[in-house]
């Protein structure tokens, strides 16, 4: 059946857009399936996608859709906690076209923006005037000024600016029916029969909304158009989730940033003490007041005594006097211990742990899945601490978990809650606490949502809250703007169920038979749905850069911008393939499998993602399955059983060098093996360091020293490809005291085949490998594996897929790196050579995501090499970015971190590249040799006696410039 027929009616629709709009109209299976979902419990599929160009684009989509009676959904980021931007009917996608700064007026500190644009860019525009825009969710990095706006969102700094309602001036919107609106103060720009509205109900307006609650997101914001209120439609419409009309401009205000900030970290006996103190803290004028519970953060060592935290953020023109306010907020705190931080890096991490609670609260200490469904309620600031003690208790009631934190200051938490959305009982107990903790949160004084709307998930409870007359002026309202409902049907007024839609019931229930063993998903571990649940759609990995930080996640989305190509976007299309419903070809899908296409592997997300999806696994697994039983691609065959070509090409490697160098025939090889054309075949070694070392330890009495000697693992790459490294390696072992012993035979860590999914071959070649170190296992010596790449494989894909063998599990937990073979073997008193020079580089992306590289750090800093590699990945990223077809997405990933920070740096300054693939891409892209760790050192070492080198034997990759 053909994409048309699957649409059906659908077909004509999509027909009649493309003649239409100008922008992007995209009705494919992949396009639906990656808008099925937000941040939320909830899941409705779309007829299709439109991408607009301008205003003029959503008329026409508008007047299109409007023809049709299909709904219409806007939708920026996705980061919707509370469903409403999930929706049946055509979605507007705003972040393809419609997402710039059209101008920033300083003198009026206001800018006129797209809905589209990224909260962060336009930070980063006002920054050089002294000027920010004040609300800052936690998903600033990726989330959208038209989404900010959809939801009246708020973020930590509310406390001192508001919500995003307080900091809109104007809005262009467009209305299902047609019209078009320019809304700001008074009733004027608006539909006809708003004032009537209003001045009809004027008593019930004026009592039906809580007073002193500084957070009252729910429903629709009527209250601004009273008289006393100041009458402010551009107010009033902000918080109506798409529900009334589309935004396709919006003029905000700007605010001054202060210069210099400091954070004054409180540590309270418990979260309701932390509580009740952060009300007292706000005349003291703080920019935040954030709290957290020692629930959220297990472990965390950086934090002062006690249970419970709260973060309060001061400014200042200098960095003197944002400390001072930090320390007269610290003093004037009954806290049990307290820290004032100023530095901007201590700062940043300290955050991060707050801004990424929205993904690591899904999971318990226990491992088990937690959801949003009661996300974000706000109570006056008075009375949270006695608010948290009974939702705790009714929380325990019901036999539930969650970890409140969130905006202490304005009264308002966060928290997922452990509820079971995959049995009816499930569902039931969901429901049945959503009703009872909607009466105490009323009860209490506060709103059902305090920051992210109310959507799906509390849009039912409203007249718990506001009454039954109230809501009924709400759909009224709705009525106004938008009398034929085509828009964003089922939030807000007349809302659907709250336990309807929900995203989990179209899973399979029965556990799909895998290859790995995802131990730490489902109870028992094994459960691929439970691994692919893990995406709660927090959007870290659409962030478009990652600010200079060390972060990896996600290379290939900041490459293209495209949703497919998010860590997000994948899970999401792995999630309807189990589905089935919109993406109906299994594992033999081709919407995942070009997804995956563009997946490094660069297993970034699996640090970088706040709740850890591991989208190289699931890649691997599933190109296991797409090829079962039929031929693969070229590249496959080739650089995904490279192991197996080198060993054969080995005593040849004289005459494949020479071959490789005649340009007819390396097109012909690259031809064949699936390589892009553009690549360099990289050089073999004439002797592999293996026989290197076997030639330099024949006759010499090898002393195996307790805690002094260490297995040096003769990975591929090295042994193949760059020898010198592990000459470079042995020579500083050597030069620390420590003893070297290979393995005594051939081993591989099958990295090649479980990157290109060849999972059969890889477990085969991984079992042969545990037979030959197994008489090694019993030593318990480290095992130090010079290719980062090589060691993350056998510490994560070795016992992932050997699950039931118990000497991977001994093998992986005796890897190290270089750095950190050294750091437990050498003795105390071992220093390396002083080198006393600047370092340039990137830490490669399997170390930052599964060894990290604090050993790293600190010999480098012992060594007297100064300054910080930078984060992102590579962009060869091992056979990847030799892949044909890979080669500009290869190039773009280098170029957003790696090449600009080579370029920019000093001549003196060392370029340190651990792997194999970052060597090469730096050779073949930037001309310059980048070196291993351990060459570098060996460098500085007194000369070592000359050997006799082997006959016709010549260095490894060495192309480019030597730096």
């Amino acid at each position: 059946m053909t994409q048309q027929q699957a649409l059906g009616p659908a077909h004509g629709l999509a027909e009649e857009l493309t003649r239409a709009v100008r922008g992007l109209v995209d009705f494919s299976a992949a396009a639906r399936a990656l808008t099925t979902m937000d941040a939320s419990n909830y899941r409705r599929v779309p007829v299709g996608v439109v991408a607009p160009r301008d205003a003029a684009d959503v008329a026409a989509a508008l007047e299109v859709c409007r023809a049709h009676a299909t709904p219409v959904v806007p939708r920026g980021a996705g980061t919707s906690i509370a469903g409403q931007a999930t929706g049946v009917g055509v979605v507007l996608d705003f972040t393809r076209h419609m997402d710039s700064i059209v101008g920033i007026d300083p003198d009026a500190r206001t800018a006129v923006v797209q809905p589209g644009l990224v909260l962060d860019e336009l930070r980063d525009a006002a920054r050089p005037y002294g000027l920010t825009f004040g609300p800052d969710p936690s998903t600033h990095s990726r989330c959208t000024l038209g989404g900010m706006i959809g939801n009246n969102s708020c973020g930590a700094h509310s406390v001192a600016w508001g919500t995003t309602a307080d900091n809109v001036a104007g809005l262009d919107v467009l209305t299902y029916g047609g019209g078009a609106h320019r809304l700001a103060r008074g009733f004027s720009g608006g539909p006809g029969g708003v004032r009537e509205l209003v001045e009809g109900n004027l008593a019930l307006l004026r009592t039906g909304y809580p007073e002193g609650l500084p957070r009252c997101i729910s429903g629709y914001a009527l209250n601004a158009l009273l008289p006393e209120k100041g009458v402010d439609l551009a107010r009033a419409f902000c918080g109506s989730e798409g529900t009334l009309g589309v935004v396709t401009e919006a003029i905000v205000r700007l605010v001054d940033a202060p210069r210099a900030r400091a954070l004054a970290v409180l540590g309270y006996p418990d979260e309701s003490a932390a509580a009740e103190a952060a009300a007292g803290l706000l005349p003291l004028g703080p920019l935040t007041v954030e709290g957290m519970a020692e629930d959220l953060v297990p472990g965390v060592r950086s934090l002062p005594r006690g249970g419970a935290w709260l973060f309060v953020e001061t400014g200042g023109d200098t960095a003197a006097g944002a400390r001072a306010r930090a320390e007269a907020v610290a003093k004037a705190s009954d806290a049990l211990d307290t820290a004032v931080v100023d530095d901007p890096a201590a700062m940043r991490a300290l955050w991060r742990v707050r801004e990424d609670a929205s993904g690591t609260a899904t999971r318990t200490p226990d491992g088990g899945e937690a959801w949003p469904g009661w996300e974000d309620c706000a109570v006056p600031p008075a009375r949270l601490g006695a608010y948290l003690r009974d939702f705790r208790a009714l929380l325990a009631a019901h036999g539930l978990r969650g970890t409140p934190y969130g905006h202490f200051g304005d009264g308002c938490i966060h928290v997922r809650i452990d509820f079971d959305l995959l049995s009816a009982g499930g569902v039931a107990r969901f429901r049945a606490f959503s009703e009872e903790i909607a009466e105490l949160v009323v009860a209490h004084g506060g709103s059902l949502s305090g920051e992210h709307g109310d959507g799906q998930a509390r849009a039912e409870l409203l007249p718990k809250m506001y009454g039954a007359e109230l809501v009924g002026l709400f759909g009224r309202f709705k009525d106004l703007w938008d009398p034929d409902g085509g828009l964003n049907p089922g939030m807000l007024a007349r809302p659907d169920r709250l336990d309807e839609h929900l995203r989990f019931e179209v899973l399979p229930r029965e556990r799909v038979a895998v290859e790995f063993g995802y131990p730490e998903d489902g109870a028992g571990g094994g459960d691929f749905s439970a691994a692919v649940r893990r995406c709660v759609g927090v959007a870290k990995c659409r962030a478009a850069a990652t600010g200079g930080g060390p972060e990896v996640m996600c290379p290939s989305f900041r490459a293209t911008g495209e949703e497919m190509h998010s860590t997000r976007g994948r899970a999401r299309l792995l999630h309807e393939m189990l589905a089935g419903e919109v993406v109906t070809d299994g594992w033999r899908s081709e919407e995942v499998r070009q997804a995956l296409d563009l997946c490094l592997s660069c297993k970034g997300c699996r640090s970088d993602c706040p709740v850890g999806v591991d989208m190289a696994t699931y890649k691997a697994e599933f190109l296991h399955h797409h090829y079962a039983g039929r031929p693969r691609p070229a590249a496959h065959y080739a650089m995904g059983r490279l192991p197996q070509w080198l060993r054969a090409a080995a005593p040849l490697a004289g005459a494949v060098n020479a071959a490789a160098g005649v340009p007819p025939l390396a097109a012909v090889v690259k031809r064949l093996g699936g390589i892009a054309p553009q690549r360099q075949l990289p050089r073999l070694a004439r002797e592999t360091f293996r026989r290197w070392l076997r030639r330099r330890q024949q006759g010499r009495e090898t002393v195996l020293a307790e805690g002094r000697t260490a297995v040096l693992w003769p990975d591929t790459f090295t042994d193949h490809l760059s020898p010198e490294v592990g000459r470079a390696a042995v020579r500083v072992m050597e030069a620390a005291g420590v003893g070297i012993v290979l393995p005594p035979g051939r081993v591989c860590c099958g990295l090649t085949y479980v990157s290109t999914g060849q999972l059969h071959r890889a477990r085969t070649v991984m079992r042969r490998t545990l037979d030959t170190v197994e008489p090694l296992l019993d030593l318990g010596m480290p095992v130090v594996v010079l290719e980062p790449s090589c060691a993350a494989a056998l510490t994560t894909d070795l016992p992932e897929l050997l699950t039931g063998d118990p000497r991977a599990r001994r093998l992986a937990a005796l890897v190290r790196t270089f750095a950190q073979g050294l750091e437990e073997c050498a003795p105390p008193d071992w220093f390396p050579p002083r080198l006393d020079r600047p370092v340039v580089g990137q830490t490669h992306c399997h170390q930052h995501a599964v060894l990290g590289e604090a050993a790293e750090r600190r010999l480098r800093e012992r060594a007297g090499l100064t300054g910080e590699l930078s984060g992102g990945c590579c962009g060869l990223a091992g056979n990847f970015g030799f892949e044909r077809g890979h080669f500009e997405v290869s190039a773009a990933c280098a170029e957003e971190q790696l090449l600009p920070s080579v370029r920019a740096a000093s001549p003196s300054a060392a370029v340190l590249a651990d792997g194999f693939s970052c060597r090469t891409q730096l050779a073949q892209l930037g001309g310059v040799r980048g070196r291993h760790l351990a060459e570098v050192l060996a460098e500085a070492l007194p000369e070592a006696p000359a050997e006799a080198p082997a006959e016709g034997a010549a260095p490894g990759a060495s192309q480019g410039r030597q730096t």
